[in-house]
Parts: structure tokens; sequence; C-alpha cells
């Protein structure tokens, strides 16, 4: 059994040191020769009740102390990480490296995660954010310290002062557990350092039986990723000298812990046409009257095509011909065959950009794709309307009004693709 220790509660409560300290679920980790290996997992779907969320989320079980105590901190692993001391700790040691010390990697740190499938890559950046373990003496503390009242003045009186209260530059976190022989501990790691503990008596033999590890995250910004799975890994070193350094009496039973990175990221690309819009008749602005009743030839024929479109990825547009291509654009002809221009331009919805960040108004489609190469989401858009704009100008108009009679018509195919 263990006991309960806060640093701002003076009653202590009894609980079962298996439940609360030893559980871990075995899932995430695989045990090598010289590595702990951990798997971290995050995912990213819109979601259009929230459609400015740009983040992952974290489907990773969190294990230790930050799911033992979530108000305290919110991201660990359990690693089943053991130190054992290669000799006594002497009593009152002047280098710190010969006693019980721990120094954690606090600093930010960056790695690569790659989406096979396209090659594209992106980084992720990580620290290790808090740092803990129980130790089991070889001795109950209060047969290592002479003339001690209790067990915990004996766990005080061996260290000067109990692990509920972190050494600098490492802070703690008021809540420890305590027995006969261990004493459970987690410590915060708000910069790199070493934050040690003097012993005041002999130590014949000392364990660490876990290693408990907080960690924060920067994540790169999903709606600015292709969909995919997303892949990498970091490695830190344990061991004297090295990114986990216990000093030179506990050594690791494992040398490296592997984080191993899958991030996937779903996306939508949806476009809603209502009934009939696929069938695009050009008219002048009023209609026809003005040309036939008073023989006013029209400036231009047009028509505005409305759609809906569902966007949380990055996506190009460009044309596709079906009747004839006139330069890098689309034709209408008669039977004949006689061809004139047809002019495709798009408007996007509020919260899709072009390639320079600004508004899409009335941008040209062309068949090369030229211009339209990237339109990009600042948030989810969400069956928001966009418009496509049908056109022949005034040249066009003036060679198809010279055939009086004659029918002008056309395929023209829109391409929104998100293999950008």
């Amino acid at each position: 059994m263990m006991k309960f220790v806060s640093g701002n509660v003076d009653r202590m409560f009894r609980q079962v040191c298996r439940r609360l300290w030893l559980a871990f679920p075995a899932v995430l980790f695989s045990l090598s020769a010289h590595a702990v290996e951990v798997e971290f997992k995050a995912s990213f779907r819109p979601d259009a009740g929230d459609p400015l969320k740009n983040e992952f989320t974290n489907t990773t079980p969190s294990s230790g102390y930050c799911a033992n105590y979530p108000t305290r901190c919110k991201l660990s692993f359990r690693l089943p990480l053991t130190f054992n001391s290669r000799t006594t700790i002497e009593a009152n040691h002047s280098d710190h490296r010969q006693g019980a010390t721990l120094k954690a990697p606090a600093d930010w740190r960056t790695l690569t995660v790659v989406n096979p499938a396209t090659g594209d890559e992106t980084e992720v950046e990580l620290r290790i954010s808090g740092i803990g373990s129980a130790y089991l003496l070889s001795h109950s503390a209060v047969e290592l310290v002479p003339g001690a009242v209790s067990v915990l003045d004996a766990h005080r009186k061996l260290w000067g002062s109990d692990w509920l209260y972190a050494p600098g530059p490492c802070l703690g976190t008021g809540l420890a557990l305590y027995g006969a022989r261990g004493y459970a501990f987690f410590w915060k790691t708000p910069v790199e350092g070493f934050c040690s503990k003097l012993a005041r008596y002999p130590i014949p033999g000392m364990v660490y039986q876990y290693l408990d590890v907080a960690y924060e995250l920067r994540t790169p910004k999903p709606l600015e990723m292709d969909a995919g799975i997303y892949t990498g890994s970091i490695s830190y070193s344990v061991g004297p000298f090295k990114d986990f350094d216990m000093g030179d009496v506990m050594l690791p039973g494992d040398d490296n812990i592997v984080f191993n990175f899958t991030l996937t990221v779903e996306h939508t690309l949806k476009v809603e046409i209502p009934p009939g819009g696929n069938r695009i008749q050009l008219e002048p602005q009023g209609g026809w009257q003005a040309w036939l009743n008073q023989g006013r030839k029209p400036a231009k024929l047009f028509r505005d095509q409305t759609f809906n479109l569902s966007a949380s990825s990055r996506f190009k547009m460009q044309l596709e011909c079906g009747t004839g291509q006139i330069g890098d654009t689309c034709a209408v002809q008669n039977a004949a065959g006689s061809q004139v221009p047809l002019e495709v331009l798009v408007s996007l919805p509020n919260g899709l950009t072009n390639i320079d960040g600004g508004a899409v108004n009335r941008l040209p489609l062309r068949v090369s794709g030229a211009g339209t190469e990237l339109f990009q989401p600042s948030f989810y858009v969400d069956r928001r309307p966009g418009t496509l704009h049908f056109e022949v100008q005034r040249e066009g108009v003036e060679e198809m009004l010279k055939r009086e009679g004659d029918t002008w018509s056309g395929t023209v195919s829109v391409i929104w693709d998100s293999e950008v």
C-alpha cells in the first residue's frame, strides 16, 4: 500500500499503488533489444459544426500521471523503462551525477512526417514537459534513516525533503504517493536542466520502476495539408550524458525511446449543382427583345450558374473541352463547324483564397489550369454558394449574329481537382 501526499491537503488517503501507478495500455508500446517505442496517433476530419477548427485531434490514449490527474497536466505516456542503481548512493555526495538526478529533453525538437502516397512533407514539434516515476528502495525508508518517527518523516529526512517538492529548475505538481520503500512522484520540466535530490543517508540500492513522460506538441495546420496518412519518427537517447539523463548511478534498461507519429488527414471536396444546372443557355442582358425589336446587338451572351461547395482541402480548377478549343479556352460552334470562344469564370465563397491569398471573384478558368493552380481554405467551407460565369464576348457575338438562325452549342467540363 502507498499513501497519498498533497501539497495542499494535510489528510493522507490510502491508495492501491498498482491501480494508480503501474497500469498502462500495452498497445501503445513495443520493446526491442535497445529501445522503447511509443505509437502516437492524431487525426483531422472537417466538422460542419466547427468549421474554424484547423488542428489535429489526439487519438492516442493518455497513460500515467496525466491520465490519473488530468487537471495537473494534459498528455503523458507511462513507459515500461526502468533504471537501476549500479552502486550505493553515498550520503552527501558532492557531484549531483552520483545521486538522484533527472534531466529530460524539455526543449522543442522537430521531426518530419511524410505522406508516402504523395511525397508531401510537413513538420511536427515535440517537447518533454514533465517527467516522473516511482523510486523503490532496497530497504524501507525507516531502516535507512535511524530515528525517523514515521514513513513520511523517513522519506523526507532521507533526501532533505520529500519528492513531492521538485528541485529547480523542475516544478512540482502538488500530488505524490509513498509507501514504506517507495515514493511515486511527477515533476514538470519548463526548461531543460538537471533536477537533483541530495541523499542525506547511504542508499544501498534504488530502482525507478517506470518512466512517466508528459509532452507537448506543435502540429501543422491540416487544412494546408493533402489528404492521407503522414508518418515519421523521432528518437531520444537514454543514459548518462544523453537526452534522458539520470546521472551516472541510475542506469536504464533500454537506451532509446522512439516516438512514432501517424497523422491522418481526411478532407472533403464536394460540388453540388442544382437540378438542370448542367445545361446552360446563354442570353443577352434582359433577353433577346432588344435585338429582335430594335436590332440592337448584344454586348455579350452570358449565364451565371450557382453551385454549393464543401471544401476542407486545397484544390485546383481547370477546363476540359468537349466541342472545341480556341487558345486556352473552350468554344461553341454551329452546324457548319464555325467556332467562337466561350469564357468560363469562377467566383468562390468566402473562406477560399487564390494562390496570392486574395478572394476569388470572376477568375478565368483555362484548359491549362493557369491562374487557378491553387485554392486554399482558411476554414472548412460547408455547402457555401459559388458561381460559374459562362460568357461569349462582343466579337464572338458579332460572329454568331452573321449567321442568323444558326444554333450554337458546345460541351465544357469544369474540373475541381484535390491533387494539387
